[in-house]
């Protein structure tokens, strides 16, 4: 639910055309909320998946023409931001939900110039266009992977995070500062939320639930990182976009200019051996997998503590791993030919 944030005038989603954005455009769209989206439809992977997650939210019961524009731009244009920003319903009462980026972190490791340009450089065009259109209210999305290798779990919102292990939590990790300097400089509302390894419908097909379905389905070879013993707190798209919206709720009833930090995990973990024998057991299909070693960046565990969420953000995650499985393989089968 969003609660007061219906009050806003309309919202801007950056990578709205993205798997987690998507989503939250829908959410939106059916509490009518004017959307905004600015995604420059890359190919880090195939640039059609974007275009029929936009149908999905075209097709949203509450949309019409003046409830969605959805603009195709960089974010490190200061031209694309301007349209976009402009765009946007009486910009003053309208908040940002930053989510573009480059994401993953065996790809930076690959390309770490690349992923600090949109990461770094990208962001601080956003908080520049913020600025200059004087919008008090910004919700980022950060990562899990700032925390690194912590020893302490579960991880806490302040916990120290100066141990990033890839480049794109050091982006990441970049990005929540230059959130903070903005805040403090400009009174700039801002919600840092470090999304917890999402998945569900149209998560991206490179990530580890998608991509082992893929490869069950084909009868192919599943790369197997490590002993197995690797743990993920796999977070459900709905549960997350359950505690955007209530971070939006909380950037616009709050009335004091600040910076807070925000896990959004589902709080339990899921072994990397418990989430293929869940995929394989679904799918009716036994595994074949590659045994390979630990890749560099990879981290042993992610586990958030939610109690911040849960106390400021109204957070509760409904979707546990042994629901959310089925629920996405069943997605999964819907888009075979």
């Amino acid at each position: 639910m969003l609660g007061k944030s219906t009050s806003l005038s309309s919202v801007l989603v950056t990578g709205g055309a993205g798997f987690i954005g998507s989503h939250l455009c829908e959410e939106l769209l059916r509490n009518k909320i004017p959307v905004v989206i600015l995604d420059n439809h890359n190919d880090f992977y195939t640039p059609s998946l974007k275009d029929a997650n936009l149908q999905a939210v075209r097709a949203t019961a509450e949309y019409s023409e003046t409830s969605l524009k959805a603009l195709k731009g960089d974010i490190r244009c200061a031209a694309d931001l301007d349209r976009a920003f402009s765009a946007l319903e009486r910009p003053r009462e309208a908040a940002v939900v930053h989510l573009a980026a480059m994401a993953g972190v065996r790809p930076s490791l690959e390309n770490p110039s690349l992923y600090t340009d949109v990461n770094v450089a990208g962001t601080l065009q956003v908080l520049e266009a913020c600025r200059r259109y004087e919008i008090s209210r910004l919700a980022f999305a950060s990562s899990s992977s700032v925390y690194g290798n912590n020893e302490k779990v579960p991880f806490a919102e302040e916990d120290r995070v100066d141990d990033p292990v890839s480049p794109y939590a050091a982006t990441k990790k970049a990005g929540e500062l230059l959130c903070s300097t903005y805040s403090g400089l400009y009174g700039i509302s801002v919600a840092i939320l470090r999304f917890f390894t999402v998945y569900g419908p149209r998560q991206r097909p490179d990530l580890a639930i998608h991509k082992f379905c893929r490869l069950l389905a084909a009868e192919k070879t599943i790369p197997f990182f490590g002993d197995g013993s690797t743990r993920r707190d796999y977070t459900y798209v709905s549960d997350t976009i359950q505690g955007v919206t209530g971070a939006l709720s909380w950037l616009n009833s709050d009335a004091v200019a600040r910076c807070e930090i925000f896990n959004l995990g589902e709080s339990q973990t899921v072994s990397l051996n418990s989430l293929v024998e869940l995929l394989s057991t679904e799918m009716g299909i036994t595994p074949r997998l590659q045994r390979l070693p630990m890749q560099p960046g990879d981290v042993v565990c992610t586990f958030a503590a939610i109690e911040k969420a849960r106390r400021i953000l109204g957070y509760a995650p409904e979707v546990s791993i042994n629901e959310g499985i089925p629920r996405f393989v069943a997605w999964f089968r819907r888009q075979q030919p």
